[in-house]
């Protein structure tokens, strides 16, 4: 009886002893994606005497919606109980990614009420399709409007998608901040109108999140046509329809859109373009033979291929 006792306390020892480890480790983790967030990624002014690295305290509070005193018992290693709920609004606060999220959750011991909910990247079998969709275009794209994946056709098809930084690879910031990408709309006025009412009608769903929020705003600084059309306040529901684009090097494209949710929780799409007529086949396999003679040039002037 006593050995048990001596074993039952020596493992409830270990178990707090675990606890505390972990709640260090979270309080750790907290601090660093803290300090890695500009006030300007959030939307929140710089002020003249910040001297905390990143955002502070209050902030995260306040983007996050919990109490400063219950925020900062976390990064202090405090023994307290954090539901779900407040996890996955801190979570969205420090803007973490799928494995960050995943990561934090752990550490909190709690279940994440919306596992996988947001795409941040495309399985391989995915990628594939994208290429055995060729010669037509096709991309996924997630409810953002980020581009996640393309394939060579796609690419090409209103700028070389290639050549734009990744965190701009976005079709609404394209549409209003890209000149290739905006004179590739044939109908750009209806197009870019059209493109803002659908993203407002998507953000209700996601108005308090900080990601939908810095997109909001870097727009509205880069683009004062943006801000005129955002004043609208119009919405509309996604739709597929007929789309031309004006294409630089092989004319004009008519195409038939078809999306297809391919994410958790409809967390991203699979958007792919077929021809609307004979021409527009046509001009499409001539693009798709562009796309792979650039691919061959890269090749052979990459530092692998000498």
């Amino acid at each position: 009886m006593v050995r048990d006792a001596t074993a039952g306390a020596a493992a409830e020892g270990r178990s707090a002893a675990g606890a505390e480890i972990r709640r260090g480790e979270l309080a750790a983790f907290l601090r660093s994606r803290r300090e890695r967030i500009t006030p300007e990624q959030v939307g929140l002014p710089r002020g003249r005497r910040r001297r905390t690295p990143g955002l502070r305290r209050e902030e995260v509070a306040q983007l996050s919606a919990v109490g400063v005193t219950w925020y900062t018992w976390l990064e202090q290693a405090r023994d307290i109980h954090v539901s779900a709920q407040v996890l996955d609004a801190i979570a969205r606060a420090l803007l973490l990614d799928r494995s960050e999220r995943t990561h934090l959750f752990a550490l909190a011991g709690t279940v994440d009420p919306t596992p996988a909910s947001e795409c941040t990247g495309v399985p391989q079998s995915l990628q594939l399709m994208l290429e055995r969709l060729e010669p037509y275009p096709a991309c996924v794209q997630n409810s953002r409007f980020d581009l996640l994946a393309y394939n060579r056709s796609y690419r090409l098809l209103m700028c070389d998608l290639d050549q734009v930084a990744p965190e701009d690879r976005n079709c609404l910031w394209l549409a209003f901040t890209n000149d290739e990408w905006r004179s590739s709309l044939v109908d750009r006025e209806e197009t870019i109108r059209l493109m803002a009412a659908k993203f407002r009608a998507v953000m209700a769903e996601h108005v308090a999140e900080p990601a939908w929020k810095t997109m909001v705003k870097r727009l509205e600084d880069a683009s004062p046509e943006f801000r005129e059309i955002w004043a609208r306040h119009e919405v509309i529901r996604p739709g597929d329809k007929i789309k031309v684009y004006r294409q630089s090097r092989v004319g004009i494209l008519r195409l038939a859109s078809t999306s297809l949710w391919t994410g958790p929780q409809q967390g991203s799409k699979l958007l792919t373009y077929t021809p609307a007529d004979v021409e527009t086949r046509e001009r499409l396999e001539r693009l798709h033979a562009l796309a792979l003679a650039a691919e061959e040039v890269a090749g052979e002037a990459s530092p692998a291929a000498v």
